[in-house]
């Protein structure tokens, strides 16, 4: 029997909307119910979108007067979103637009997944809101569909609700409307939004009339409700393109790029391909690896469509990408951050540990990630005082496959293997996302759509651990039960006095729960100032 919430329930804080947005969540079973359906299973999932605004009080149109982003892709698309975001609120606080007297100024931002709070998931101006502001709308929203009738779900969509709350959407389907919901009630000037998954059935699409829809570097991913072939991928991705909006997208392979023109002339509209603007060579952004100017790239030619369609004067040419950017533009991409990608970060008690984040959950983005490690740590390759470790979980994907890829590019990246010169790591540590040996999981970072045999019994953790010998037969190899864990091994290795130097990659639950671990032990420490 699914939990029910009402405003007899108890308190209506922050904490008790965490605990009823849990119970929306998808279990295992249902999950792989659905995996089994294949690609296209969710055709109903924006019928049943649309009704579950009208009954909280919206129709798909209203949310145009956010001047919505649209954002789509296989990665990059949380980088590229919040560099747009970075850059807009450099313009919609001043007077410059002709219709400024009427524009509202403030920019919000709506990603997945969140890492520490749920509430990240919905920021405005570039910050989360607040907890009061995520309560008062999550039960806003809450009380609307406790008092309409619900739509009878397709079967599709039925199975995924399973022992869900009766009559509300799925997890992130309810953050969706309740980001717009936020976005529309705090009167906010323009909303990026990031796709979930793949972009024509995604519950992000409600979106109408977006001003610019963009689409980033495509991979496989999500095969079961995507397809498999790139082509698939791609059809899926550019769902979100509507007439009359200009699309943009980074150079894709060919295949790829065949499909977006194809659907972009479906939908009445043109995509353009852009490429790495010139004016980004040299320049620190607020997001770290090489990779990320293709990202920004594309963030650049957006806004400068999207300010130029709100009436602003003096921004760039979005079809130039050699001419020099305003300085808005600079501090904007300068000013970008993102948690869990890229970050690097000195370890609070440790003063000769030094973290680099990134999660990765695609071929591609563990090569990026591997890539991103090797070119930050190439000058202590070979110093003998220097210790590297490993720490990664994929739980849900084809763990083994990626921790060999990540060896394979960081191999390749430096010129070496555990074979023929320096080890890529003396230790590697393999543990699920359970964050506390003790607590377990914050409810922020409760998930129910995993295996809890399997991460109870450290199976994929093992798999891992047989894997990475197989690859590194020299590195300290060890799998441990939960991610603080994982941390007090790095510690360990730091008291030696070596430099220490910890690369923490795969899942963005794993790269989530160790900034939990990081970031609560500095707020004790402030607290007891």
């Amino acid at each position: 029997m699914s939990r029910s919430y009402s405003a007899e329930s108890g308190p209506r804080d922050y904490s008790a909307a965490v605990a009823a947005l849990n119970t929306l969540q998808s279990n295992f079973s249902a999950v792989e119910a659905i995996k089994k359906l294949g690609p296209g299973w969710n055709k109903q999932a924006l019928p049943e979108m649309r009704e579950y605004a009208r009954r909280i009080g919206y129709e798909s149109s209203n949310f145009d007067r956010l001047n919505p982003i649209h954002v789509a892709g296989t990665k990059g698309k949380g980088s590229t979103s919040s560099f747009i975001s970075s850059i807009l609120s450099q313009y919609l606080s001043t007077k410059c637009s002709i219709h400024a007297e009427r524009l509202p100024s403030s920019v919000g931002l709506y990603t997945s997944p969140h890492l520490r709070f749920v509430r990240e998931r919905i920021k405005i101006d570039n910050q989360p809101i607040s907890e009061e502001l995520f309560a008062k709308c999550f039960w806003e929203l809450w009380d609307r569909l406790e008092a309409t009738t619900p739509p009878t779900p397709s079967s599709a969509v039925a199975t995924s609700q399973r022992g869900n709350a009766v009559g509300k959407p799925v997890y992130f389907h309810y953050l969706t409307l309740m980001a717009l919901h936020c976005y529309l009630q705090e009167a906010v000037g323009t909303a990026v939004v990031e796709c979930g998954i793949g972009g024509e059935y995604d519950t992000t699409n409600i979106l109408v009339k977006p001003s610019v829809t963009g689409v980033t570097s495509l991979g496989i991913d999500h095969e079961s409700l995507l397809g498999d072939t790139i082509e698939s991928i791609a059809w899926h991705k550019a769902g979100i393109f509507k007439e009359g909006v200009p699309a943009f997208t980074v150079p894709q392979p060919e295949k790829a790029l065949e499909v977006l023109r194809e659907r972009a002339k479906e939908r009445q509209t043109e995509v353009f391909v852009v490429p790495r603007h010139q004016a980004l060579e040299g320049m620190k952004l607020g997001l770290q690896g090489e990779f990320q100017k293709v990202n920004a790239s594309l963030a650049v030619a957006i806004s400068a469509m999207h300010l130029q369609r709100l009436g602003f004067n003096g921004v760039p040419n979005p079809y130039d990408s050699v001419s020099a950017l305003p300085q808005e533009f600079m501090t904007g991409l300068e000013c970008a951050r993102l948690g869990g990608r890229c970050d690097m970060r000195q370890d609070s008690k440790a003063k000769n540990l030094t973290w680099y984040i990134d999660g990765g959950h695609t071929l591609e983005s563990i090569e990026m990630a591997g890539r991103w490690f090797a070119s930050s740590v190439a000058t202590s390759l070979d110093a003998t005082s220097t210790t590297r470790i490993l720490i990664f979980n994929q739980q849900t994907r084809d763990a083994s496959t990626l921790a060999r890829r990540l060896h394979s590019t960081l191999a390749s990246a430096t010129s070496n293997s555990s074979k023929t010169g320096p080890q890529l790591f003396q230790h590697a540590i393999f543990c699920p996302n359970t964050t506390y040996k003790d607590a377990g999981y914050k409810a922020d970072l409760v998930s129910m759509n995993t295996n809890q045999h399997d991460i109870a019994s450290l199976k994929v953790q093992n798999e891992l651990a047989a894997t990475w010998e197989q690859v590194d037969a020299q590195a300290n190899v060890s799998v441990v039960g939960t991610i603080e864990e994982a941390v007090g091994r790095a510690r360990e290795a730091a008291e030696s006095g070596r430099q220490i130097e910890v690369l923490v990659t795969g899942s963005l639950h794993l790269v989530g729960g160790l900034i939990e671990v990081l970031e609560s032990e500095v707020e004790k420490g402030d607290s007891r100032l």
